[in-house]
């Protein structure tokens, strides 16, 4: 079966991932969609309140961009706001945390590298 490498977020089923709060994901590119091995996007939709919990990804790093609303994100001891348009990167093993802080909701790209997959052995929960 050869892939298809056109991807349409309307076609991609959306799931609550771990360790987050009124979230809800669509894994855009990854093994199942592409056959992507070296890395995974999400197209993230985040309500008001919601977010991550404390925790980091042994050996994977992430980057978000911000595609809609705006954020609070924390990555080891730097805080900063986020807006559309904007960027952050959470190096492998350092403990992040996301939280929406608009009335509207967050949409976001998230790339993993390596692919994360929702495995529970690739979080580690950091409740300080």
């Amino acid at each position: 079966m050869t892939p298809n490498y056109l991807i349409r977020a309307k076609d991609v089923a959306a799931y609550q991932p771990a360790n987050h709060h009124h979230t809800s994901n669509q894994r855009l590119i990854g093994p199942e969609t592409v056959g992507a091995t070296q890395m995974e996007v999400l197209l993230g939709t985040l309500q008001k309140g919601g977010g991550a919990l404390p925790h980091s990804h042994p050996g994977i790093e992430q980057a978000c961009y911000l595609l809609e609303g705006t954020a609070c994100v924390s990555v080891g001891e730097q805080t900063f706001d986020m807006g559309a348009g904007d960027t952050c990167f959470f190096p492998a093993d350092v403990p992040h945390v996301f939280t929406v802080t608009s009335d509207t909701p967050v949409k976001l790209l998230v790339i993993y590298s390596p692919p994360y997959l929702e495995s529970p052995d690739r979080v580690i929960r950091n409740l300080a």
